[in-house]
C-alpha cells in the first residue's frame, strides 16, 4: 500500500518531467535554437539581390574594421579578419536577429590589449573561448536577466570611457611616434607627450585627412537611398563604405610614395598571415619572455577580464538587437547561446573576442538586408581578402586605421547623456563619471565593476531607507495620525522604519489613534515584521493603534510573531472611516 501512494505521489512530478522532456526535444524548440531550420525554407528568390548587397557592404567595411581592431588589440592584422569570418559563419545557424552582424568591436579589443602586449597573442584567442563558454552557460541556464543590474549611467561611462582610451591609444600612430602606444588612457596621453618630439610629418597629415574623407564621405550619402537612382544610388553605396574608401586611398597614397622615394616614409601594417586560419584546439598555456604559463595561470592573469567580457559582449549584442529587432522582441536566450558559440567555435580558428557590432549592423540593415544569408556574402568576400588580397594590405597605413578609429570612437560617445543627468539626476552622473575615472586611470575591468558595485550600493540604500510618510487628518469627529508603509519593508530597513514611526509618533497628542495603513505595503520579512511587531506593542501602552488593510499573507506573518492584537487589523477604504473605532478621542 505504502509503494502504491508513493506512486501515486510521483505522478504529477513524472508529467511534469515528460512534458518538460517533450519541450525540450520538440520540433518547436529545435527552431527556436536552430533559427536556420525556421528562416531557409521560406527563403524567396527576391532576397538574393538585397542580402548580396548588404553582404558586400558590410563586408567592405568589416574588412578595415577587422584589421584595425586587431591592431587595438595588440594582434596581427589577421586575427581581427579569422574573428569576422568564423564568427560569420556560427551566426548565419544561430542567430535570431537577421539585422545583427557579429565581429570583433573596439570595446573587446581595448579590453585584451593589455594581455597580448605583456604576454601574447594566446592570452586573446583563450579570452574568446573563456567569454564562449561563460556566455552559452548564462544562455543555457536563463541567467542574461543578469546583465540588466547594470544601468544605463554605468554603460554610459564604460563606453564613453572606452571610446577615450581607444582614441588615446592611437596617438601613436596617428603622429607616427616612437614608444609605447600605453595600455590606460593616462598612459597613453603620458607617452604621448614624452614622444611627442619623434613625431613625423607623414603620419598626421594622412591621419587628419583620413577624419575629413570620412565626414564627407558620410555627409555625401545623406538624402540618397538604394533605391534612388544611378547617380544617388552610387553615392549611398560610396558613402556606406567609406571605411574601405579612405583605406584603399591610404594604400594608393602609401605605395606611391614608396616608388616615389624608393622607401617607406609611412608606418605600414606590413605583412599579414596568408590564407584562411588554421583550425586546432585554443591555447591552454602559452610561452611568454621564455616563460612558460600553464592553463591555470593564464585564467589568474586574465582575472577580471574572464567575467567582464562575457558580461559586455553580452550587453553589447543584447542592445543591438534590441535596436534593430521588429518590433523590439528579441530571443536573448538565443542571442547569447548564438554569441556564446560565435566565441567558442571561433577560438578554434585563431578568433579574438566577439560580440554584436553596432556599426557593421546599422550598415546590414540600411543596406535593405532580409535574412541571415546577407552574412553568407561577407563571409565570402572575407575568404577572397584571406586568400588572394593579403599581399595588398601590406600597404595599409597605420595612420589611416587610427584617422578611422578615432572618428569610430568620437561617433561611439554619447555627449547628451551629460547634460540629461545634470539636469535630472546629478546621483547618476557622479555613478558615470566615477565609472569612467576607474575606466580611465585603472582599466576598463575595474571602471564597469565600480560602477556596479557602487549601484548596488545606490539600491541597497534605497532598500534599506524607504519612504515612510506620516499624515495628521483632522476631521470633526477627531485626529488621527497614518503612518503610509512602502510598499517593500525588508529587514536591512526595520530599524530605520521604527525609528521614524517612533520619530513620528513622539510627536503626538497623548492618546491620538495612529493607523499603520499597509494598502501599499506588498512585501514584509520576518525581521521587519518582527520589529513592526514589538512597535505596535510600545504604542498600544500610550496611544489607541490599527493595522489598516494588511493582506492576508502578512496579517498571518504579523500574528504568529504575536496573536494578541489580532483585533488591531482592519479594513477600510479611508482612514477616516475610522474615528468610529477611537470614542476616547472624540
Amino acid at each position: 500500500m505504502t509503494i502504491i501512494t508513493e506512486e501515486i505521489r510521483d505522478r504529477p512530478y513524472r508529467r511534469k518531467a515528460k512534458k518538460c522532456l517533450q519541450n525540450t526535444c520538440s520540433t518547436q524548440m529545435l527552431k527556436k535554437r536552430l533559427p536556420v531550420i525556421g528562416w531557409l525554407p521560406k527563403y524567396k528568390a527576391e532576397y538574393i539581390i538585397q542580402d548580396f548587397i548588404a553582404g558586400i557592404t558590410v563586408g567592405l567595411t568589416a574588412i578595415p574594421q577587422g584589421i584595425a581592431y586587431a591592431v587595438i588589440a595588440g594582434l596581427s592584422p589577421e586575427h581581427g579578419l579569422y574573428a569576422s569570418l568564423t564568427s560569420g559563419i556560427v551566426y548565419v545557424f544561430f542567430g535570431s536577429c537577421y539585422n545583427v552582424t557579429v565581429g570583433p568591436t573596439a570595446i573587446l579589443a581595448a579590453m585584451t590589449a593589455r594581455y597580448v602586449t605583456d604576454y601574447s597573442a594566446d592570452f586573446a584567442i583563450l579570452a574568446a573561448f573563456l567569454a564562449g563558454v561563460f556566455i552559452l552557460l548564462l544562455g543555457v541556464l536563463n541567467l542574461g536577466f543578469l546583465v540588466e543590474f547594470i544601468s544605463m549611467p554605468v554603460i554610459s561611462g564604460f563606453t564613453n570611457a572606452a571610446a577615450l582610451q581607444i582614441a588615446a591609444s592611437q596617438l601613436k600612430s596617428y603622429f607616427g611616434l616612437k614608444g609605447s602606444s600605453g595600455n590606460y588612457f593616462s598612459e597613453s596621453v603620458y607617452n604621448f607627450f614624452v614622444n611627442i618630439k619623434t613625431a613625423k610629418i607623414w603620419e598626421p597629415v594622412l591621419a587628419t585627412s583620413t577624419i575629413i574623407m570620412l565626414i564627407l564621405l558620410k555627409k555625401m550619402g545623406e538624402g540618397c537611398k538604394r533605391t534612388d537612382g544611378f547617380f544617388k544610388k552610387t553615392r549611398w553605396f560610396v558613402s556606406l563604405s567609406r571605411n574601405a574608401v579612405v583605406v584603399v586611398v591610404g594604400m594608393i597614397i602609401a605605395y606611391v610614395l614608396k616608388v616615389i622615394y624608393d622607401s617607406e616614409p609611412l608606418i605600414l601594417i606590413g605583412d599579414i598571415g596568408n590564407g584562411l586560419p588554421t583550425f586546432s584546439w585554443p591555447p591552454f598555456g602559452t610561452v611568454a619572455g621564455n616563460q612558460t604559463i600553464s592553463f591555470i595561470e593564464m585564467v589568474q592573469i586574465l582575472g577580471f577580464q574572464s567575467v567582464v567580457i562575457p558580461f559586455v559582449a553580452i550587453l553589447e549584442t543584447v542592445a543591438i538587437a534590441k535596436a534593430f529587432a521588429e518590433g523590439g522582441r528579441i530571443d536573448a536566450t538565443q542571442e547569447m547561446i548564438a554569441i556564446g558559440l560565435c566565441n567558442i567555435i571561433g577560438s578554434f580558428g585563431q578568433s579574438m573576442p566577439i560580440t554584436g557590432s553596432f556599426t557593421r549592423t546599422a550598415l546590414n540593415h540600411v543596406s535593405g538586408v532580409k535574412t541571415p544569408a546577407g552574412g553568407i556574402t561577407k563571409v565570402l568576400l572575407l575568404v577572397i581578402a584571406l586568400t588572394y588580397l593579403t599581399d595588398t594590405f601590406y600597404y595599409i597605413p597605420k595612420a589611416s586605421l587610427a584617422g578611422l578609429i578615432i572618428t569610430a570612437m568620437f561617433s561611439m560617445m554619447d555627449y547628451q547623456i551629460f547634460v540629461s543627468l545634470w539636469q535630472n539626476s546629478k546621483r547618476e552622473l557622479l555613478l558615470l563619471l566615477a565609472t569612467m575615472i576607474m575606466c580611465l586611470f585603472f582599466g576598463l575591468e575595474y571602471g564597469i565593476v565600480t560602477g556596479i558595485l557602487l549601484e548596488a550600493l545606490f539600491l541597497l540604500y534605497n532598500v534599506a531607507r524607504p519612504a515612510v510618510e506620516v499624515q495628521l487628518l483632522k476631521c470633526e469627529k477627531g485626529d488621527l495620525m497614518v503612518v503610509n508603509l512602502c510598499e517593500n519593508v525588508s529587514y536591512c530597513a526595520a530599524e530605520y522604519v521604527r525609528q521614524k514611526i517612533f520619530r513620528a509618533t513622539s510627536k503626538a497628542v497623548s492618546n491620538i489613534p495612529i493607523v499603520l495603513n499597509g494598502g501599499n505595503l506588498k512585501k514584509l520579512d520576518f525581521t521587519a515584521a518582527f520589529n513592526l511587531m514589538a512597535i505596535i506593542k510600545d504604542l498600544d501602552k500610550t496611544n489607541p493603534i490599527i493595522l489598516l488593510n494588511f493582506n492576508v499573507d502578512l496579517k498571518k506573518l504579523c500574528l504568529n510573531i504575536d496573536s494578541s492584537f489580532e483585533s488591531k487589523f482592519v479594513y477600510a477604504s479611508s482612514p477616516l472611516e475610522l474615528t468610529d473605532v477611537f470614542p476616547k478621542n472624540v
